[in-house]
């Protein structure tokens, strides 16, 4: 049996909606993940998502699918979406793989460095 990496709180503030992510997200666990944040998306309709990713240890090509798949729900609801504070590790994966063309990294500074 496998077992997920992963789990999450949540924070709302008018039409704000702050999602920490804790653990790992990989194949093994990104599907529960997306369904689970999915319905909770579409349950509150926020205008502003945050995936706060200061807890993720470790995230591989699944976690960037996981990200985009998010990010076209919250433009299809008229959102818009932003990650903050990704570790040295996954904040290298999200550069290598373009993602900050997309999605806003909270966080950082122009040189890369967190805030």
């Amino acid at each position: 049996m496998i077992r997920t990496q992963y789990r999450f709180d949540i924070r709302k503030r008018d039409r704000l909606l702050v999602v920490r992510l804790f653990g790992e997200i990989d194949h093994h666990g990104a599907a529960t993940l997306r369904r689970e944040i999915d319905e909770l998306l579409l349950r509150e309709r926020p205008a502003r998502l945050v995936l706060d990713l200061s807890r993720i240890e470790f995230m591989d090509s699944a976690g960037l699918g996981f990200l985009m798949g998010r990010l076209r729900l919250l433009r299809e609801l008229g959102g818009t979406m932003a990650v903050s504070s990704p570790n040295e590790g996954v904040r290298k994966i999200l550069r290598l793989a373009g993602m900050e063309r997309f999605i806003e990294i909270e966080g950082e500074t122009e040189k890369g460095d967190r805030r």
